[in-house]
């Protein structure tokens, strides 16, 4: 999320501390901020100072740039009515960060009270109010239709168990895991992260032991905390994501890989051992389910069924076992189950079921062979092959791609992302200054396609069936979106009387028709696909194009198709473009928010993307 003005924020504790230092720095760049506190009087004071800030941006506003809202966190009533409040005043909510917290007033076994006051007083601010602010921000925000950045302040003591401070450290520990189990709700548009700064010079922070927090390295910087803070915000791929910040290590991101592989199996193919650094439950089990083929049939969920199978060992010395986390769906996944792609087998094709489904994947390695030297357990991994519809893989090292998390976002870069860039570039041979038509834009791939089209320097026209998919697309830069459930798509291209330079098309049927008859002199067509006519009964059935050859040779057009397959060898090279692009924030993914877990809901997902519904990618967890 890019901070700019108009934004509004919403900061419990935002009256002192860390929490009123985010809100000053957020109104230095134009935010509107809601200032939560139980003190009146630091919370008027707080209110002033970020007026003072949001001034440079803002004048002759109708409703004030910032505002204070006394409410007790513990209290249910109070927080309904301070997220009301907010959107009242603002209109939405853009952003939530939760900074209220206190310390644990008395040693908790040296408390001869019921705890009410003290320690569960404690527990209850830094934690359960905490919970119920996120639970608020939430909700608000899935009810406005609008993204949104959730920033929970834990602390270093909730990553490193301190015995001066149980009850504090308990608190923030649960703060922590709390937050990162919601890194799903990314794919609804809400991300949550959390901020763990070790000892910060505060009312709080002056309380604690001087040599101790000498020990630490002294106090942290409030601008390293914010500049953390404003890091989760703005940087997209983070979700469910933990940042310390400490002066010995500046920003780092907590579990680091090497701690993350002590909850993972490591197997060693030489003495035919698994050696376990984890909870009996991360072991390698003797037996995975697994989706495949068992019939061909267009009907993706009548062809398939789970089945349980056993993970075999030893390994060969060059494979791995990924534990899948995260699978992609694709249109194409009903031609698998119809055996349309085993077409070129000179085999009978019905000796190839059961057949394994599933084209890509992202997960954890947990497991390699004794030659695999550029993989460890623990190392977040993608691939791109059949069989990906599994709850673990067993694959030659060679097929794997490293990556930084095993993201949902990944899954989207792969068959979606890559076959847009290689695609576009390859055959479209994609230049700036040129006229770019994308169909079914709003798809998994054609998210990307336009996307890239636009960062080449191009004008991007865009196909689409839905109010919300157009204004996705208008969102992620597309000059004309045409709706064809609203406008007729034909009379729409004539307002491209020179036609159109590329076009990138994954329709079929009429709508190939009328993208052909858009296309410009020396035009290009790149078909990567035809999901008009995956479904039908008869398959690819062949359409007659009468007069085809004489309209290309007419305006030396070229008519292309393009599966990846074909193009594999540069996938890697692509991949790392995208990933750079969508790290800098250049490129933005788009998943659909309707979420499918287990092999169960893969038949599910499937038929949820031919439906027309979709918008983004489609994914299912494991």
């Amino acid at each position: 999320m890019e901070l700019k003005p108009g934004l509004s924020a919403l900061v419990t504790g935002g009256a002192a501390g860390i929490g009123k230092a985010l809100s000053l720095a957020l109104a230095e760049k134009g935010v509107f901020v809601t200032i939560v506190d139980f003190s009146e009087e630091k919370g008027k004071e707080a209110v002033s100072l970020v007026q003072k800030e949001n001034s440079r941006f803002h004048e002759n506003l109708e409703f004030p740039s910032a505002i204070f809202v006394k409410c007790n966190v513990t209290n249910p009533r109070d927080v309904t009515s301070l997220f009301e409040k907010h959107v009242a005043t603002y209109g939405g909510l853009d952003i939530c960060i939760n900074s209220a917290g206190i310390s644990n007033p008395v040693p908790f076994h040296k408390d001869k009270t019921d705890g009410t006051k003290t320690w569960r007083h404690t527990i209850n601010i830094n934690l359960v109010a905490l919970i119920d602010c996120t639970r608020h921000a939430i909700r608000t925000m899935k009810t406005l239709k609008k993204s949104g950045v959730i920033i929970n302040l834990g602390s270093f003591a909730g990553l490193i168990p301190s015995d001066l401070i149980p009850i504090y450290s308990s608190s923030k520990g649960g703060v922590v895991m709390f937050t990162r189990s919601l890194a799903g709700y990314k794919r609804q548009g809400i991300r949550a992260n959390v901020l763990c700064p070790d000892v910060v010079r505060t009312e709080m922070g002056e309380k604690l032991d001087p040599k101790s927090v000498s020990l630490m390295g002294g106090f942290v910087p409030m601008e390293m905390v914010v500049k953390g803070a404003f890091e989760l915000i703005t940087d997209e791929s983070k979700a469910g994501a933990c940042l310390w910040v400490s002066n010995h290590k500046g920003l780092e991101y907590w579990p680091n890989p090497t701690e993350e592989s002590k909850y993972t199996a490591s197997y060693s193919s030489r003495s035919n051992k698994i050696s376990f650094q984890a909870p009996l439950s991360s072991q390698l089990p003797q037996n995975f389910k697994k989706l495949v083929v068992h019939s061909f049939s267009h009907h993706f969920r009548d062809a398939t069924h789970v089945i349980s199978a056993p993970l075999r060992l030893p390994l060969e010395s060059d494979q791995v076992v990924l534990k899948v986390i995260y699978a992609g769906v694709n249109a194409g996944d009903v031609n698998y189950s119809a055996g349309r792609y085993f077409q070129g087998n000179k085999k009978d094709i019905s000796s190839l079921l059961p057949a394994d489904a599933g084209f890509e994947a992202v997960g954890i390695v947990a497991a390699v062979g004794d030659s695999v030297r550029n993989l460890k357990v623990g190392t977040p991994a993608a691939i791109m092959g059949f069989g990906c519809y599994a709850e673990f893989m067993k694959v030659s090292s060679k097929h794997i791609l490293p990556i930084p998390r095993p993201d949902p976002e990944v899954v989207a870069l792969l068959t979606s992302g890559l076959t847009a860039s290689i695609a576009l570039e390859k055959v479209g041979q994609m230049k700036s200054g040129q006229v770019v038509l994308v169909t079914a834009a709003a798809g998994g791939t054609g998210q990307f396609a336009v996307q890239l089209a636009k960062l080449e320097g191009n004008k991007v026209v865009a196909t689409c069936g839905g109010k919300e998919k157009a204004t996705l697309l208008k969102e992620l830069g597309v000059d004309r979106v045409i709706d064809y459930k609203t406008e007729d798509v034909k009379t729409a291209l004539k307002e491209f009387p020179k036609g159109v330079d590329i076009v990138y098309e994954c329709v079929g049927g009429n709508m190939f028709d009328l993208c052909l008859n858009a296309l410009a002199i020396r035009g290009r067509l790149v078909v990567i696909g035809m999901i008009s006519q995956y479904q039908g009964k008869n398959g690819w059935m062949p359409l007659n194009y009468p007069g085809l050859v004489e309209k290309l040779l007419a305006k030396s057009q070229t008519v292309a198709g393009f599966v990846m397959t074909h193009y594999s060898y540069l996938c890697k090279e692509h991949l790392i473009r995208l990933s750079q692009l969508y790290s800098s924030g250049k490129l933005k993914i788009v998943l659909d928010p309707k979420r499918f877990s287990g092999l169960d809901s893969v038949a599910d997902a499937v038929e949820y993307l031919h439906s027309g519904k979709s918008s983004g990618k489609v994914s299912t967890s494991s």
